[in-house]
Protein backbone atom coordinates (compact mmCIF):
# COMPACT_ATOMS: atom_id res chain seq x y z
CA UNK A 1 0.00 0.00 0.00
CA UNK A 2 2.62 2.62 1.20
CA UNK A 3 5.74 2.55 -0.88
CA UNK A 4 8.32 4.14 1.75
CA UNK A 5 8.20 6.33 4.55
CA UNK A 6 8.69 9.08 2.61
CA UNK A 7 5.44 8.20 0.52
CA UNK A 8 3.12 7.73 3.60
CA UNK A 9 4.12 10.67 5.11
CA UNK A 10 3.41 12.52 1.60
CA UNK A 11 -0.22 11.14 1.44
CA UNK A 12 -1.05 12.07 4.96
CA UNK A 13 -0.05 15.54 4.54
CA UNK A 14 -2.15 15.73 1.23
CA UNK A 15 -4.87 14.76 3.16
CA UNK A 16 -3.81 17.34 5.46
CA UNK A 17 -2.21 15.49 8.31
CA UNK A 18 1.18 16.25 9.38
CA UNK A 19 3.53 13.69 10.89
CA UNK A 20 7.30 13.91 12.31
CA UNK A 21 9.32 11.28 10.76
CA UNK A 22 9.84 8.99 13.74
CA UNK A 23 6.24 8.90 14.07
CA UNK A 24 5.96 8.05 10.61
CA UNK A 25 8.50 4.89 10.88
CA UNK A 26 6.11 3.43 13.35
CA UNK A 27 3.02 3.68 11.90
CA UNK A 28 4.58 2.67 8.48
CA UNK A 29 6.20 -0.66 9.91
CA UNK A 30 2.64 -1.19 12.15
CA UNK A 31 0.92 -1.26 8.80
CA UNK A 32 3.78 -3.13 6.41
CA UNK A 33 4.11 -5.77 9.52
CA UNK A 34 0.07 -6.08 10.20
CA UNK A 35 0.63 -5.44 13.70
CA UNK A 36 -2.14 -3.32 15.97
CA UNK A 37 -0.71 0.10 16.77
CA UNK A 38 -1.38 1.64 19.89
CA UNK A 39 -1.23 5.51 19.57
CA UNK A 40 -1.10 7.04 23.22
CA UNK A 41 -1.09 11.21 23.71
CA UNK A 42 -3.29 13.89 25.59
CA UNK A 43 -6.93 14.41 24.23
CA UNK A 44 -6.98 16.70 20.78
CA UNK A 45 -3.61 15.82 19.37
CA UNK A 46 -5.15 13.80 16.45
CA UNK A 47 -5.23 10.02 17.37
CA UNK A 48 -8.44 9.88 16.02
CA UNK A 49 -7.77 11.80 13.09
CA UNK A 50 -4.75 9.56 12.29
CA UNK A 51 -6.72 6.35 11.96
CA UNK A 52 -9.50 8.48 9.82
CA UNK A 53 -6.85 9.49 7.58
CA UNK A 54 -4.90 6.26 7.45
CA UNK A 55 -8.35 5.47 5.87
CA UNK A 56 -8.83 8.04 3.53
CA UNK A 57 -5.86 7.77 1.80
CA UNK A 58 -5.93 3.94 1.72
CA UNK A 59 -9.46 3.96 0.68
CA UNK A 60 -10.18 1.78 3.31
CA UNK A 61 -13.38 1.48 5.44
CA UNK A 62 -13.11 2.89 8.74
CA UNK A 63 -14.68 0.52 11.43
CA UNK A 64 -14.73 2.34 15.13
CA UNK A 65 -15.56 0.95 17.68
CA UNK A 66 -15.83 3.65 20.67
CA UNK A 67 -14.87 2.19 23.73
CA UNK A 68 -16.35 3.44 27.37
CA UNK A 69 -17.04 1.67 30.73
CA UNK A 70 -19.23 -0.99 30.50
CA UNK A 71 -18.77 -2.14 27.03
CA UNK A 72 -18.74 -5.30 26.26
CA UNK A 73 -18.64 -8.55 23.80
CA UNK A 74 -22.54 -8.12 22.88
CA UNK A 75 -21.57 -4.09 21.54
CA UNK A 76 -17.81 -4.87 20.61
CA UNK A 77 -18.25 -8.33 18.95
CA UNK A 78 -21.38 -9.86 18.27
CA UNK A 79 -24.98 -10.52 19.30
CA UNK A 80 -27.55 -13.29 18.30
CA UNK A 81 -30.97 -12.53 16.14
CA UNK A 82 -33.06 -13.30 19.04
CA UNK A 83 -36.19 -12.12 17.60
CA UNK A 84 -35.10 -14.19 14.77
CA UNK A 85 -34.42 -17.00 16.28
CA UNK A 86 -37.81 -17.04 17.79
CA UNK A 87 -39.51 -16.46 14.10
CA UNK A 88 -37.88 -19.54 13.32
CA UNK A 89 -38.89 -21.69 16.15
CA UNK A 90 -42.10 -20.85 15.57
CA UNK A 91 -42.23 -21.15 11.74
CA UNK A 92 -40.73 -24.81 12.59
CA UNK A 93 -42.90 -26.00 15.50
CA UNK A 94 -45.60 -27.92 13.14
CA UNK A 95 -42.68 -30.02 12.38
CA UNK A 96 -42.41 -31.30 15.65
CA UNK A 97 -38.84 -29.29 16.17
CA UNK A 98 -35.96 -31.40 18.20
CA UNK A 99 -34.30 -28.96 20.44
CA UNK A 100 -30.22 -30.61 19.10
CA UNK A 101 -31.97 -29.76 15.12
CA UNK A 102 -33.22 -26.25 16.08
CA UNK A 103 -29.68 -26.02 18.09
CA UNK A 104 -27.36 -26.55 14.93
CA UNK A 105 -29.34 -24.09 12.88
CA UNK A 106 -29.91 -21.65 15.51
CA UNK A 107 -26.11 -20.63 16.69
CA UNK A 108 -25.25 -20.43 13.12
CA UNK A 109 -24.18 -17.38 11.20
CA UNK A 110 -27.71 -16.01 9.26
CA UNK A 111 -28.32 -15.79 13.36
CA UNK A 112 -24.92 -13.87 14.18
CA UNK A 113 -25.64 -9.57 14.03
CA UNK A 114 -22.40 -8.61 13.47
CA UNK A 115 -21.10 -5.67 16.00
CA UNK A 116 -17.74 -3.47 15.24
CA UNK A 117 -14.64 -6.44 15.83
CA UNK A 118 -16.40 -9.17 13.94
CA UNK A 119 -17.31 -6.46 11.42
CA UNK A 120 -13.55 -5.75 10.24
CA UNK A 121 -12.39 -9.68 10.71
CA UNK A 122 -15.14 -10.79 8.09
CA UNK A 123 -15.01 -8.01 5.84
CA UNK A 124 -13.88 -8.86 2.14
CA UNK A 125 -11.40 -6.22 1.70
CA UNK A 126 -9.28 -4.97 4.35
CA UNK A 127 -10.48 -2.27 6.90
CA UNK A 128 -9.30 0.04 9.22
CA UNK A 129 -10.50 -0.25 12.51
CA UNK A 130 -10.29 2.21 14.94
CA UNK A 131 -10.44 1.34 18.87
CA UNK A 132 -10.85 4.50 20.32
CA UNK A 133 -10.17 5.15 23.86
CA UNK A 134 -9.30 1.73 24.77
CA UNK A 135 -8.59 3.24 28.47
CA UNK A 136 -12.25 4.07 28.80
CA UNK A 137 -13.18 0.39 29.02
CA UNK A 138 -12.80 -2.11 31.72
CA UNK A 139 -9.68 -4.39 32.14
CA UNK A 140 -12.03 -7.90 31.58
CA UNK A 141 -13.02 -5.97 27.98
CA UNK A 142 -9.03 -5.42 27.62
CA UNK A 143 -8.59 -8.65 28.38
CA UNK A 144 -11.15 -10.16 25.80
CA UNK A 145 -9.28 -7.71 23.04
CA UNK A 146 -6.46 -10.04 23.68
CA UNK A 147 -6.95 -13.14 21.03
CA UNK A 148 -8.23 -10.56 17.94
CA UNK A 149 -5.18 -8.46 18.43
CA UNK A 150 -2.32 -11.52 18.28
CA UNK A 151 -4.29 -14.39 16.44
CA UNK A 152 -6.52 -12.07 14.63
CA UNK A 153 -9.54 -14.17 15.18
CA UNK A 154 -12.56 -14.37 17.50
CA UNK A 155 -13.48 -17.42 19.54
CA UNK A 156 -18.14 -17.55 19.59
CA UNK A 157 -18.72 -20.36 22.38
CA UNK A 158 -21.91 -21.44 20.58
CA UNK A 159 -20.43 -21.24 17.59
CA UNK A 160 -16.07 -21.52 17.55
CA UNK A 161 -13.73 -19.66 16.12
CA UNK A 162 -14.16 -17.06 13.42
CA UNK A 163 -10.13 -16.03 11.59
CA UNK A 164 -10.14 -12.79 10.09
CA UNK A 165 -10.52 -13.04 6.25
CA UNK A 166 -8.83 -9.77 5.23
CA UNK A 167 -6.31 -8.73 8.43
CA UNK A 168 -7.41 -4.97 9.10
CA UNK A 169 -5.19 -2.18 10.02
CA UNK A 170 -6.07 -1.87 13.73
CA UNK A 171 -5.59 1.72 15.46
CA UNK A 172 -6.21 1.94 19.40
CA UNK A 173 -6.05 4.92 20.83
CA UNK A 174 -5.71 5.93 24.28
CA UNK A 175 -5.76 9.42 26.88
CA UNK A 176 -4.00 7.40 29.17
CA UNK A 177 -6.74 7.38 31.80
CA UNK A 178 -5.78 4.05 33.22
CA UNK A 179 -2.60 1.35 32.15
CA UNK A 180 -3.05 -0.92 29.97
CA UNK A 181 -1.45 -4.61 30.92
CA UNK A 182 2.01 -5.63 29.47
CA UNK A 183 -0.24 -8.37 27.71
CA UNK A 184 -1.76 -5.92 25.29
CA UNK A 185 1.45 -3.67 24.77
CA UNK A 186 3.22 -6.85 24.06
CA UNK A 187 0.87 -7.23 21.03
CA UNK A 188 1.05 -3.79 19.68
CA UNK A 189 3.69 -1.27 18.46
CA UNK A 190 3.41 2.21 20.46
CA UNK A 191 3.17 5.62 19.36
CA UNK A 192 2.90 8.49 21.32
CA UNK A 193 1.59 11.72 19.59
CA UNK A 194 2.34 14.95 21.63
CA UNK A 195 1.20 18.61 20.08
CA UNK A 196 2.90 19.66 17.50
CA UNK A 197 5.28 21.68 17.22
CA UNK A 198 4.66 25.79 16.45
CA UNK A 199 5.76 25.35 13.03
CA UNK A 200 3.99 22.28 12.06
CA UNK A 201 0.93 23.50 13.79
CA UNK A 202 0.80 26.75 11.78
CA UNK A 203 1.20 24.60 8.79
CA UNK A 204 -2.05 23.18 9.73
CA UNK A 205 -3.74 25.98 10.17
CA UNK A 206 -2.47 27.25 6.75
CA UNK A 207 -3.58 24.28 5.46
CA UNK A 208 -7.00 24.24 7.00
CA UNK A 209 -7.69 28.13 7.35
CA UNK A 210 -6.31 29.40 3.64
CA UNK A 211 -7.17 33.01 4.29
CA UNK A 212 -5.46 33.32 6.99
CA UNK A 213 -3.02 36.78 7.35
CA UNK A 214 0.80 34.97 7.88
CA UNK A 215 1.36 37.12 11.04
CA UNK A 216 -2.85 36.49 12.70
CA UNK A 217 -1.75 32.68 12.15
CA UNK A 218 1.54 32.92 13.94
CA UNK A 219 0.23 34.95 17.02
CA UNK A 220 -2.83 32.13 17.19
CA UNK A 221 0.13 29.60 17.13
CA UNK A 222 1.74 31.28 19.92
CA UNK A 223 -0.92 31.70 22.44
CA UNK A 224 -2.40 28.71 21.95
CA UNK A 225 0.87 27.10 23.24
CA UNK A 226 1.39 29.33 25.96
CA UNK A 227 -2.29 27.98 27.01
CA UNK A 228 -0.83 24.48 26.90
CA UNK A 229 1.82 25.40 29.64
CA UNK A 230 -1.21 27.02 31.80
CA UNK A 231 -2.14 23.59 33.78
CA UNK A 232 -5.74 23.93 31.86
CA UNK A 233 -8.33 21.29 33.14
CA UNK A 234 -8.62 21.28 28.86
CA UNK A 235 -5.44 22.27 27.27
CA UNK A 236 -7.05 23.65 23.60
CA UNK A 237 -6.96 20.71 21.10
CA UNK A 238 -5.20 21.15 17.36
CA UNK A 239 -9.15 21.00 15.74
CA UNK A 240 -9.85 23.96 18.68
CA UNK A 241 -7.22 26.16 17.43
CA UNK A 242 -8.44 25.64 13.98
CA UNK A 243 -11.69 26.77 14.90
CA UNK A 244 -10.68 29.96 16.41
CA UNK A 245 -8.51 30.78 13.93
CA UNK A 246 -11.57 30.08 11.25
CA UNK A 247 -13.42 32.16 13.98
CA UNK A 248 -10.86 35.42 13.85
CA UNK A 249 -10.69 35.17 10.06
CA UNK A 250 -14.75 35.53 9.85
CA UNK A 251 -14.54 38.39 12.01
CA UNK A 252 -11.56 39.92 9.64
CA UNK A 253 -9.02 40.34 12.57
CA UNK A 254 -5.54 40.72 11.57
CA UNK A 255 -4.05 40.63 15.11
CA UNK A 256 -4.75 39.19 18.48
CA UNK A 257 -5.79 42.05 20.67
CA UNK A 258 -6.90 41.43 24.76
CA UNK A 259 -10.94 42.37 24.44
CA UNK A 260 -10.69 39.98 21.16
CA UNK A 261 -8.83 37.29 23.06
CA UNK A 262 -11.35 37.38 25.91
CA UNK A 263 -15.05 37.29 24.03
CA UNK A 264 -13.70 34.54 21.90
CA UNK A 265 -11.28 32.46 24.35
CA UNK A 266 -14.12 30.49 24.60
CA UNK A 267 -13.57 28.78 21.51
CA UNK A 268 -10.38 27.52 22.96
CA UNK A 269 -10.94 26.45 26.42
CA UNK A 270 -13.74 24.43 27.57
CA UNK A 271 -14.41 24.37 31.53
CA UNK A 272 -15.24 27.89 33.56
CA UNK A 273 -12.46 27.67 35.58
CA UNK A 274 -9.67 27.24 32.57
CA UNK A 275 -11.82 30.62 31.17
CA UNK A 276 -11.31 32.30 34.74
CA UNK A 277 -7.79 31.28 35.39
CA UNK A 278 -6.39 32.99 32.02
CA UNK A 279 -8.68 35.83 31.71
CA UNK A 280 -6.70 36.65 34.73
CA UNK A 281 -3.58 36.34 32.88
CA UNK A 282 -4.44 37.63 29.24
CA UNK A 283 -2.05 40.77 29.84
CA UNK A 284 1.12 38.54 31.03
CA UNK A 285 0.13 35.99 28.17
CA UNK A 286 -0.15 38.60 25.39
CA UNK A 287 3.42 40.42 26.40
CA UNK A 288 4.97 36.55 26.60
CA UNK A 289 4.77 36.37 23.26
CA UNK A 290 1.31 35.75 21.76
CA UNK A 291 2.25 38.71 19.39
Amino acid sequence: MFKSIDDLISRLEQAGYYLNRDAATVIYLAWQMKRPLLVEGPAGVGKTELAKTLAQVSQRELIRLQCYEGLDESKALYEWDYQKQLLWIQANLRDELKWSDAKSVLYTREFLLERPLLKALTADKETVLLIDELDKSEEEFESFLLETLSEYQVTIPEYGTIKATSIPAIIITSNSAREFSEALRRRCFHLYLDYPSPETELTIIRRKVPDIDERLGREVVHFVHLLRKQNLRKPPSIAETVDWAHALVSLNVVSLGKELVHNTMMLLVKYREDFQKIAGKLDYLLLSGAK
